[in-house]
């Protein structure tokens, strides 16, 4: 059995760095709130305004402290070793549900493509996992399934089982085919439908796996691809742009209790079936029942029994497809929130790390923050509207008086929030990348800037729209509704103007209100609230535009510029298999697995 690791004293620094920047931003936004208030004294409106805002404000400290410490960290020395090959056996496991076969299919021919060239396809099989109810969809699977096993040879090594009931979801899926086949191997390779992966990526995670043998669960940073419209693609960019930098600030966070977030990872066997079993939560959805986003479970779980967990953010050629519209991402956030606001029953789960408990706080908290931040709007209103209350703490003097009145001193201390917490990082992402040429690979510092403008602006937009989605998603859970687990709808593109008011029309209305209301009682905080109703009175043409698709060279990624090898593999079988049309089952029989 594994020992319990520790994190080391680089760790314990880190997060002791970011829990600090943390506290210190979110007091010192609640200091200029309460400084802010009426000379005379504080009352409970005051103090709800500094609570909230110092919650919200800890919240945007603690990712922009994960960047800051991405930004001065650099990636261990791990050189990969050309000789190496596996002394062990691992599976490619691809749980699908209801997905499109044909794509699903195509990326996994292009995988065993590049396994192949590689030499480890003695090492190294394929287990297709279906949860599919639809009988037209698992008819498709069956076909298709066939004709990859006729291009890749892939008679006793690539395998398909589609199961009778889909009880516990993904999560129950991987735990049967552990149960009945996971004594084959070694290391599983946890894969979506969408997800791709280079051959010498999974070679490099296997060898990393067997060096070290402790080490329970390694999880890499998948790049977005496949973006074509003006949302995804700025997702795209996100993802390979930013998305590195906040990765590495993580893994020197987290230490040895790193992540897991259900794909595009490797995990040991032995570790996996001896520590996750993921038990039915007592109780009635949506915080009973399933434990939706097992993911962080399941880190959780293997950190208890001694396992590294780990994410090593300088492997490459991990990849995976984003949503392409609003609407697609919001569906998929809601499922998000139900689960992270289910961990709420686990934080006080006995054995657990104390990082594991903090992590499940985290996830809660990113998700309460969105209604905090309407709150802390709400009551700031009422706070103008109520000017005469009685005041609790009484303040003899004015003890900030270098602002000419209390509307600058919040714009101040609004100002700084949003700049230095969420625009700051990213422009000195920007910088580092042009000063060590890092941004040449997205078309070089000047397109790379363009990039970056272009999807802070696409942020601001969105902002108030998805504090609204979230808001609604968190009272929805309170109120008990389930959201259950949604089909997935990957390739969902180009909404109409139909489609786009149906999913924001009800956030235009609130907009539209907040601003008449303004405009009559408030007509003073016009100024101030406008960046928040202005985008929820556009929501609709925001949700329809950004849907469009988008060529470059806006948001241009490496991986777009100069696609790798099982990329280029996957699209070209995916083009060549879209034109055939099934018209009969082909002769050979799928082979099942357990």
């Amino acid at each position: 059995m594994p020992g319990r690791h520790a994190a080391d004293g680089a760790t314990l620094a880190v997060r002791l760095f970011a829990l600090s920047f943390a506290a210190a931003m979110g007091l010192g936004a609640c200091w200029l709130i309460l400084l802010a208030s009426d000379t005379d004294g504080i009352d409970l409106v005051d103090m709800l305004r500094a609570a909230l805002i110092l919650i919200t404000t800890a919240w945007l400290a603690w990712g922009a402290a994960q960047a800051l410490i991405g930004l001065i960290s650099r990636p261990p020395a791990r050189r990969p070793d050309p000789d190496w090959r596996p002394s062990t056996r691992s599976v490619v496991l691809v749980p699908i549900c209801n997905e499109d076969p044909v794509a699903t299919f195509a990326r996994i021919a292009a995988m065993d493509q590049s396994i192949a060239a590689a030499g480890l396809t003695p090492w190294v099989d394929f287990a297709v996992l279906s949860d599919s109810r639809d009988e037209t969809v698992a008819a498709r699977e069956r076909f298709w399934f066939t004709r990859l096993l006729r291009d890749r040879d892939g008679q006793g090594r690539i395998f398909y089982r589609r199961r009778r009931s889909n009880e516990g979801r993904k999560a129950g899926n991987i735990e049967e085919f552990i149960r009945s086949s996971g004594g084959a191997y070694d290391f599983a390779v946890i894969l979506d439908a969408d997800s791709l992966m280079e051959a010498e990526t999974i070679g490099e995670m296997i060898r990393r796996m067997e060096a070290e043998p402790d080490l329970g669960l390694l999880q890499t940073l998948p790049q977005i691809i496949g973006a074509r419209s003006f949302f995804g693609r700025a997702m795209q960019f996100s993802a390979a742009f930013y998305a590195p930098v906040f990765a590495r600030g993580l893994a020197r966070m987290q230490g040895p209790t790193g992540p897991f977030w259900g794909h595009n990872a490797i995990v040991r066997m032995r570790a996996f079936a001896e520590s996750c079993g993921m038990p039915e939560l007592s109780g009635p959805p949506p915080f009973g029942g399933s434990v939706l986003s097992h993911d962080y479970v399941e880190a959780a779980l293997l950190a208890r029994a001694g396992w590294l967990v780990r994410v090593d953010d300088d492997l490459r050629g991990s990849y995976e497809e984003g949503p392409e519209n609003l609407v697609a991402f919001a569906r998929r956030d809601r499922r998000w929130c139900q689960g992270n606001l289910q961990h709420s029953r686990l934080v006080t789960a006995p054995g657990l790390r104390g990082w594991s408990r903090f992590v499940f706080l985290q996830g809660i908290l990113s998700y309460l923050s969105a209604p905090f931040w309407g709150a802390f709007l709400i009551v700031s209103v009422l706070a103008v509207l109520t000017p005469h209350r009685p005041n609790y703490f009484p303040m003899p003097y004015q003890l900030f008086p270098v602002f000419p009145d209390d509307r600058t001193k919040e714009v101040v201390g609004l100002a700084i929030g949003i700049v230095g917490l969420l625009v700051l990082p990213k422009l000195l992402i920007w910088l580092q990348a042009a000063r060590n040429g890092r941004a040449l690979r997205f078309g070089g510092a000047g397109q790379a800037l363009r990039s970056f403008l272009t999807e802070l602006l696409l942020s601001a937009l969105m902002a108030p729209l998805m504090l609204m989605y979230q808001s609604r998603a968190v009272l929805q859970v309170l109120a008990g509704r389930d959201g259950g687990w949604p089909a997935n709808q990957r390739g969902e593109g180009r909404l109409s103007w139909t489609e786009a008011w149906a999913a924001g029309g009800w956030i235009a209305l609130f907009g539209a209100t907040g601003l008449v209301a303004l405009f009559f009682f408030l007509p003073g905080m016009l100024g101030w609230l406008a960046p928040v109703f202005v985008p929820m009175v556009m929501a609709v043409p925001i949700i329809a535009l950004a849907s469009r698709p988008l060529a470059p060279p806006l948001f241009t990624t490496p991986t777009e510029a100069e696609p790798t090898p099982v990329i280029r593999a996957s699209a070209a079988i995916q083009e060549r298999w879209g034109a055939m049309e099934p018209a009969e089952e082909p002769g050979i029989a799928a082979q099942a697995v357990g």
